[in-house]
């Protein structure tokens, strides 16, 4: 008798239970019992029996010669090809292609430098189911770095992919700009500029993330440090309209992003729509006496339409969020209360009769300093002598100031029919997505900075890659959001919202999980980076019995486990 495994179409191996006789001559085999719901340990013990090999206590006969974390890269490995990101990838070798998709999944489930990658891919170090699941063997370092490159050259032919998955005419387009910093000073890119990550000590890249009305994203481009918002437009245009061949969108940027400037000579010669905000400046003469905006219109409501001849062709959302109001006067009161103090300060310092401040110069530095730090030098009269310094406030710019407390406005080129008021403010609102992408892919979970590439390619493949790994977060936040502290009911939540100019809401549902920090099936309520480290507890382990073969055996699922791999609608085995 021996036991055999009997290959079975699209089905699961049947395992046999067979024995070998003669009849008239010939040898011939008949099968005694299928085996295939066995546990393989089982299986394994049988297999030793009827090879007469002696059998030993569990305990002394198993080992565990490896374990490997495995839930959490399954997981992703699992959604990544279920959603085609795979298939995004431009053909080439399959080597390439599988590094570079080994790599997107290991930036999501252990963000880490490109060498620590390699070292957890690698047959003989890993640490991770990752490499195996996708047979790469050994892996060198240097093979990342030619696959970061082969990724580079197909950007294009990637993001005109999944911009024809998530973009489609007549959509909204969002486009938002950001900021991350290098370490040392080699690369071209490298630049001094505005740091989003009050960064000043390092030199620092920018880049520009395109991403579908949901947040999905599609398209990165990487900018020199220095480069201003508005100068990026053009290049996002150019995309928009040549290599996606989109006709009929709708650009959504912020005030800084699209201005006046670039819509005159970016977006409106390539015939795009296009929806932003004015500035404060713009918005102060909006309300000037006899001007369209006044803000006593605002006491019983928070939205409405105006027009001006200074905005011709456009329509002009003005927006009153009273709960931004309040914010904004009680900041400015705190900005004045403490700006004063330290004016106050600099005046003790001007009258002292011991050591006194003299020099209208050294006074007007000192005070400059003090006013120029928060922005406060409108709000105060001052008068400087060689030998004295007085201030008041200037009650008259304040009171301008505060009457457009929690005022802005939404300015846009689509016509009525095409978009109401409120879809209009509703779309610009939108971006706040943006800026959760930037927090993800900075800082939360993918840790793209800081950034170690010394060569300009190089560090635009690190930044495609970031992207593409928070693409593939953005696709598994939302099956598995019933169980992370994300609203998992997004349409209560919009119902209980009376106006899109006011504070978004939390569906009850949420409320109660977020509260309770349990699921209502009774499970935890984690994050996405808390729920990942739980998943990479269901480990992968090599199992040896005795001097038999090893098997590969993966440890029970956790309740949460369970209905982690349930929402994503995967096996946690796949692929081993």
């Amino acid at each position: 008798m021996y036991v055999t495994v009997v290959p079975n179409r699209d089905s699961p191996p049947a395992v046999l239970l067979r024995e070998s006789y003669r009849e008239g001559g010939k040898v011939k085999n008949r099968t005694l019992a299928n085996l295939s719901k066995w546990p393989a340990v089982k299986v394994a013990a049988l297999r030793a029996i009827l090879a007469d090999k002696a059998l030993v206590p569990a305990a002394e006969g198993l080992s565990i010669e490896r374990s490997l974390p495995h839930g959490h890269v399954a997981a992703a490995l699992g959604v990544a090809r279920k959603i085609g990101l795979d298939r995004v990838l431009p053909k080439g070798p399959r080597r390439k292609r599988d590094l570079v998709l080994a790599m997107i999944v290991a930036r999501l489930a252990s963000p880490a430098a490109k060498l620590a990658t390699a070292r957890a891919l690698d047959e003989a170090t890993a640490t991770s189911s990752l490499g195996r699941l996708l047979g790469l063997g050994a892996v060198a370092p240097n093979e990342l770095y030619e696959a970061l490159d082969w990724l580079l050259a197909g950007q294009a032919k990637i993001e005109k992919a999944l911009a024809g998955r998530h973009l489609r005419a007549g959509t909204l387009v969002l486009y938002d700009l950001t900021s991350t910093y290098l370490e040392g000073r080699c690369c071209p890119l490298a630049r001094r500029g505005y740091s989003r990550d009050h960064r000043r000590d390092r030199p620092q890249i920018v880049f520009g993330l395109l991403c579908s009305a949901d947040g999905c994203p599609v398209a990165v481009e990487v900018f020199a440090g220095n480069v201003g918002d508005p100068t990026t437009l053009k290049t996002q245009v150019d995309k928009l309209r040549r290599r996606f061949g989109l006709e009929r969108i709708v650009l959504v940027g912020d005030r800084g992003m699209i201005t006046q400037a670039r819509l005159d000579t970016d977006v409106r010669p390539a015939g795009l729509d296009w929806i932003t905000a004015l500035r404060a400046p713009a918005i102060q003469a909006l309300a000037e006496a006899g001007g369209p905006l006044q803000p006593e219109l605002f006491d019983e409501r928070d939205l409405a339409e105006i027009e001006s001849p200074d905005f011709p062709g456009e329509r002009l959302i003005v927006c009153r969020n009273q709960a931004l109001a309040i914010e904004r006067t009680r900041k400015r009161q705190d900005l004045l209360a403490t700006t004063e103090r330290e004016l106050a300060r600099i005046q003790v310092r001007v009258r002292r009769a011991r050591t006194p401040l003299r020099g209208k110069a050294k006074i007007a530095l000192a005070v400059g300093a003090v006013i120029g730090r928060r922005k406060m030098a409108k709000h105060f009269k001052i008068a400087i002598a060689d030998e004295d310094f007085a201030f008041e406030r200037d009650l008259a710019s304040i009171d301008a100031e505060a009457r457009l407390d929690g005022i802005y406005v939404v300015r846009t080129s689509l016509a009525r029919p095409a978009l109401d008021a409120a879809g209009v403010v509703a779309a610009y609102k939108s971006l706040a997505r943006v800026e959760h992408a930037f927090r993800s892919l900075k800082s939360v979970d993918l840790k793209v900075r800081p950034v170690f590439h010394w060569t300009e390619d190089r560090v635009r493949a690190h930044v495609l890659l970031c992207m593409l790994a928070y693409h593939l977060e953005w696709h598994m936040r939302a099956p598995l959001a019933p169980i992370l502290f994300d609203d998992h009911d997004r349409a209560a939540a919009e119902a209980l919202r009376t106006s899109p100019v006011a504070k978004a809401q939390v569906s009850p549902a949420a409320r109660r999980k977020a509260a309770a920090k349990i699921t209502e099936d009774g499970l935890p309520v984690s994050s996405f980076r808390s729920l990942l480290a739980h998943l990479a507890t269901l480990t992968c382990n090599d199992v040896r019995f005795g001097a038999g073969d090893t098997l590969t055996h993966l440890t029970s699922l956790t309740p949460v486990q369970q209905r982690a791999f349930d929402l994503l609608g995967l096996k946690p085995a796949a692929g081993l």
